[in-house]
């Protein structure tokens, strides 16, 4: 199952510090979740899909969901893995295993059905980090036992989710090539824009793209990019979607929603509206006949 990016909201199981012992070798695995191994110290080899890596300290390795793979110590200096168990989004297999971070030695016991989904694009298996007490702080942020959520513990869940996300944010900004990911300053930016759509403190174009230090054209070419429209169209659908929530839900008459959310006009508005929605913002309101709350 490959992941729907709609879909994406990573959850992390279990995630710890594990030292090997000189020459241990953990048999042929498969984690039904997928799993990221940081190597703190010492060395080793990870064997999966007929490829052999050799790990020290430094080695980020990630293997998906549902592939075999067979990890080595070194005889002399055995490595320590700074490891977590997570799917890209949450899949719920509390009634089938005792331990959210299920790994099956036997193949043939294996439950495809309950192996997490696959990440949509293709993430390096070995890479080398710089940095590594970065990494290795990042994970110490969300360790975790290796024990379903409940009703005493699901507050410092919270915290540790966030600080996972937080983390895959960083890892896969690291991993995926750069056509992979939205501008990192431009993701910023439409934060920024957000905010000030919302509190009525939109500034100029040129504003942004000036804070950014680029050009007008390099602007919208990059944020079209990033969010599949024009900086214009962003803007009209935001107080669209936000004009079509006080026609659902308010009393208020369509003049006054549109002077609300800075249309010049409700010819304006009706237009733009029925272009996005094919019908008037009235005959809208008419249909869905939802009772206000305001």
């Amino acid at each position: 199952m490959v992941l729907d990016l709609a879909e994406f909201h990573p959850y992390v199981y279990y995630a710890t510090k594990y030292p090997f012992s000189k020459s241990q070798a953990s048999n042929n695995r498969i984690c039904y979740t997928s799993s990221l191994y940081l190597i703190s110290e010492g060395r080793g080899t990870i064997q999966t899909g007929g490829r052999t890596y050799e790990t020290e300290a430094g080695s980020l390795v990630f293997i998906p969901a549902g592939q075999l793979h067979h990890w080595v110590a070194d005889s002399q200096e055995p490595m320590v893995h700074i490891c977590c168990y997570f799917d890209w989004s949450y899949i719920a297999r509390r009634v089938d295993f005792t331990d959210p971070s299920r790994i099956c030695f036997d193949v043939n016991t294996l439950t495809p059905s309950l192996i997490g989904p696959q990440f949509p694009y293709s993430l390096p298996e070995h890479v080398k980090v710089e940095k590594l007490q970065i990494w290795m702080d990042f994970f110490e942020k969300f360790y975790t036992d290796n024990c379903y959520t409940n009703e005493k513990t699901y507050i410092r869940n919270l915290r540790i989710q966030s600080s996972f996300q937080q983390f895959i944010e960083f890892f896969l900004t690291f991993a995926l090539k750069e056509e992979h990911i939205p501008n990192l300053r431009m993701s910023k930016l439409l934060d920024r824009l957000d905010q000030d759509l919302v509190l009525g403190n939109l500034q100029s174009l040129e504003t942004y793209y000036s804070e950014l230090g680029i050009s007008r054209g390099y602007f919208f070419d990059l944020f079209k990019q990033v969010t599949g429209v024009s900086p214009t169209q962003y803007v009209i659908q935001f107080r669209i979607n936000r004009a079509k929530e006080d026609l659902l839900y308010t009393n208020l008459n369509i003049t006054e929603i549109a002077e609300k959310h800075g249309f010049s006009s409700i010819h304006y508005f009706s237009k733009l509206f029925r272009k996005i929605y094919g019908q008037s913002p009235r005959e809208y309101r008419e249909e869905k006949n939802v009772r206000p709350y305001h």
